[in-house]
């Protein structure tokens, strides 16, 4: 037998071949399911405004969708407005006209007041025209800025917006086939046109109104250029549509609550909200009515064409 022989044997090993990335597919769609799943249980405990942000920002996430919450996501200034936030409303806008380039002048041309309509924002022409031309529905740069910054904190909350036209009791002359129902009314619809075009959602507004000089806010001195405004009205989203004027044509409303007197807050000041349909003031609407109705036939004798 010969020396220690060494032998060596071989073994072939078997392979399993390669198995690939399935299991990373199947992995991800169980990740997938989860996530789905801890989202519908949180939908499930969340109030229905939430559901509509979610499902408006999901829809359209460039942000042009009407649903409240397709721009800035979780954002405050995304909420609606109702009676408890109202004054944060407010205050948003104060800041944002602050930046108004021409803001120390116009600024005794803007009130705010919190009312049972909503927040309203006016703005009060001057004797030689603040925000219109004088006599015209054609705005000035005052008033498309003013506007346009109004519109860029609007079109981030759901509610809804009515606009007003008012007028003073200057009428047009005799001859002319234009006067104050069609003033008021084209300037209401031209502020119209700049809030959508400057952001303003289109079923946003929901009424565009001209009361020509029949909601004078100086009723005592219907000639005050400050009578010539517009309002703008950020209705609760449980606003009751206005109710008709007893005997009235249609289209007419039952007057607004008119604001207080005081101007627009150089320390950004809270104002007192509108008052109530109290006795008082029925008698003051009373005194005025009955004073606006003996100066009607000085004021017809003055008649001036508007330039």
């Amino acid at each position: 037998m010969t020396k220690n022989q060494i032998i060596i044997v071989k073994k072939a090993k078997g392979h399993g071949g390669h198995h690939g990335g399935a299991w990373k597919v199947a992995y991800a769609d169980f990740v997938t399911a989860m996530m789905s799943l801890f989202i519908v249980l949180w939908l499930l405990n969340t109030s229905e405004h939430v559901r509509k942000a979610v499902a408006g920002y999901f829809n359209d996430p460039l942000g042009r969708s009407t649903m409240n919450g397709t721009e800035r996501a979780g954002d405050a200034s995304n909420s609606a407005a109702s009676g408890d936030n109202i004054e944060q409303l407010k205050e948003r806008m104060e800041r944002t006209l602050t930046q108004a380039k021409d803001f120390k002048t116009l600024s005794k041309q803007i009130e705010m007041t919190v009312t049972p309509e909503g927040l309203r924002i006016e703005l009060l022409e001057s004797k030689n025209g603040t925000f219109f031309d004088s006599g015209s529905a054609n705005l000035n740069a005052n008033g498309r800025e003013i506007l346009g910054a109004l519109a860029g904190q609007l079109r981030s909350i759901p509610n809804r917006l009515s606009i007003e036209g008012h007028t003073d009791s200057q009428p047009y002359s005799a001859n002319s086939s234009y006067g104050n129902w069609e003033l008021s009314s084209d300037r209401a619809n031209a502020a119209r046109r700049i809030l959508q075009d400057t952001g303003v959602r289109g079923d946003q507004v929901s009424q565009v109104r001209g009361y020509a000089d029949q909601r004078l806010r100086l009723p005592k001195n219907p000639l005050d250029p400050s009578n010539r405004r517009i309002s703008l009205i950020v209705q609760y989203l449980d606003a009751a549509p206005p109710s008709p004027v007893p005997g009235a044509s249609t289209g007419a409303y039952a007057p607004a609550t008119e604001a207080p007197a005081n101007v627009y807050p150089a320390a950004l000041r809270n104002e007192r909200p509108f008052a109530g349909a109290s006795a008082e003031s029925t008698a003051v609407e009373k005194a005025a009515a009955t004073q606006n109705s003996s100066k009607s036939g000085a004021v017809m004798g003055q008649a001036v064409s508007r330039k």
